[in-house]
């Protein structure tokens, strides 16, 4: 927040808060919408959609922001983001509305992306733990306010002011952050010093359209192994192998060469990212369903046990952005894995009827603590194992890991569930209605994330590559 970065600082935070408040609010307001579009049955491609279109933007950005610097793919994710925002606002049937959020998803794709270039460019290297930290600190409110702001806003206005007031919040932001955004998109490369040791310069990296029917491929096979989870039945393995067939190969060439061999350094960073956002989500997505289901909680009540981890996740952030830390990160991010395994299966005892159900609330604050330590501890160390050229395309790496690991637990885990008579599920399901279902159905959800989790604490004593030898 000094004189020279306090401007992009606030440009930059605030659009982490127009895209946590669109997370939080849109999230809210999708059932009425869907309800008064008639497009119930549309619903989970409301989400899937932008979870698809995203993964494509993710690497268009990443080498975008090698090409030509994080400016001009910046400046249109945030354009397309609030374009889409206006198409789902202003549709008036479900097809319209799902093209929103698909367009929304290929802002997001390419905003998220060239924010991590923005702070590997603009700032050096010992401030950039500190924005990471600003990053998590920027969902606390939106994760605590976001939900009861969206249903007064629906109930009071209707569902279509959420979508269309969210893009008002950036643009005073966005015109104070444009300025020394564009004299950091120019400036020359930090000291060599700062950056990985490189044998000789490295030439401006050139369009690879390669890697874009890759991402097409990676991101088509997300969608199907999506649709197919979505309804198990014979038929739903045709579109599951032929997920499998466009996946596998696609995210064995996006993702840096040893990423699922967890070679040390940058592909151990790239896994971790998937193993630690894949299993806290994978677990997150079914806690509030076993709250209502399993224990009588109303579905406010349910989502209220899940806020404290907001502020936790923010107070890790900002505890691995301590700089006497800086040498111990791979202890934090081992830490925070520990933490988030144990959190799992805190939440887990719920299912005990005899233990206490505010157990949940305890132990996702633990769990939101030890995110809060791996997921910013991850970013910096990409940052600081990518040469300036590369900075993109591991950002991409990196966000891809992430999504990509989310669908597939959660799709693995939905398919688990239902498989195990846990009830109904699905996105259009209303909650306090749902089958209670049997609480093994829970535990085989909770259980096996909460095992990656810990396994990846082992795993990320293989974040920093070894020493070179004298």
């Amino acid at each position: 927040m000094g004189r020279s970065y306090r401007a992009l600082t606030l440009g930059i935070v605030s659009v982490v808060l127009m895209i946590a408040f669109e997370a939080t609010a849109v999230g809210t307001a999708m059932p009425i919408a869907a309800r008064e579009l008639d497009g119930l049955g549309l619903y989970a491609f409301a989400f899937s959609g932008y979870f698809t279109t995203s993964l494509l933007a993710m690497v268009v950005s990443g080498q975008w922001c090698d090409r030509s610097g994080p400016l001009p793919p910046l400046a249109a994710g945030i354009g397309g983001f609030a374009v889409g925002l206006v198409i789902s606002g202003t549709a008036q049937s479900m097809w319209p509305f799902v093209l929103g959020r698909a367009v929304q998803g290929l802002g997001g794709g390419l905003v998220i992306v060239a924010l991590y270039v923005v702070v590997g460019r603009a700032y050096p290297e010992r401030l950039r733990p500190s924005v990471m930290a600003a990053f998590a600190a920027s969902w606390v409110v939106p994760s605590i306010v976001g939900p009861l702001v969206s249903g007064t806003v629906t109930e009071q206005l209707g569902w279509r002011w959420v979508f269309l007031a969210i893009p008002v919040l950036v643009v005073l932001p966005l015109a104070v952050m444009l300025p020394p955004l564009r004299r950091a998109a120019h400036a020359p490369d930090p000291a060599p010093e700062t950056l990985p040791e490189a044998p000789e310069p490295v030439a401006p990296p050139v369009r690879d359209g390669r890697r874009i029917w890759y991402a097409v491929a990676l991101a088509t096979g997300a969608a199907l192994l999506q649709y197919a989870g979505q309804d198990i039945s014979p038929l739903s393995v045709i579109p599951a192998v032929a997920g499998i067939v466009l996946l596998v190969p696609s995210a064995l060439r996006l993702l840096p060469p040893g990423t699922f061999r967890a070679v040390r350094g940058l592909p151990t960073v790239i896994l971790m990212r998937g193993i630690a956002a894949g299993t806290f989500i994978a677990a997150e997505s079914f806690i509030p369903l076993m709250l209502v289901t399993q224990r009588g909680l109303s579905a406010t009540m349910a989502g209220l046990s899940l806020a404290g981890a907001g502020l936790t996740w923010a107070l890790g952030s900002y505890v691995q952005a301590r700089p006497r830390l800086a040498p111990v990160r791979e202890r934090l991010a081992q830490f925070g894995m520990v933490l988030s395994a144990a959190a799992i299966c805190g939440a887990s005892l719920a299912l005990v009827q005899s233990v206490p159900v505010w157990i949940v609330a305890v132990a996702w604050c633990a769990g939101g603590l030890g995110m809060g330590l791996v997921i910013s501890t991850l970013s910096v160390l990409m940052l600081e194992q990518s040469a300036p050229a590369e900075a993109g395309a591991n950002s991409a790496a990196l966000q891809v890991s992430d999504a990509l690991s989310n669908v597939l637990l959660v799709a693995a885990a939905g398919t688990v569930f239902a498989a195990l008579g846990g009830g109904t599920v699905g996105a259009t399901a209303d909650a306090s209605t749902a089958s209670p279902g049997h609480p093994a159905a829970f535990a085989a959800v909770f259980l096996p994330a909460a095992a990656l989790a810990l396994a990846g604490a082992f795993v990320a004593a293989r974040l920093r590559p070894h020493p070179k030898s004298a």
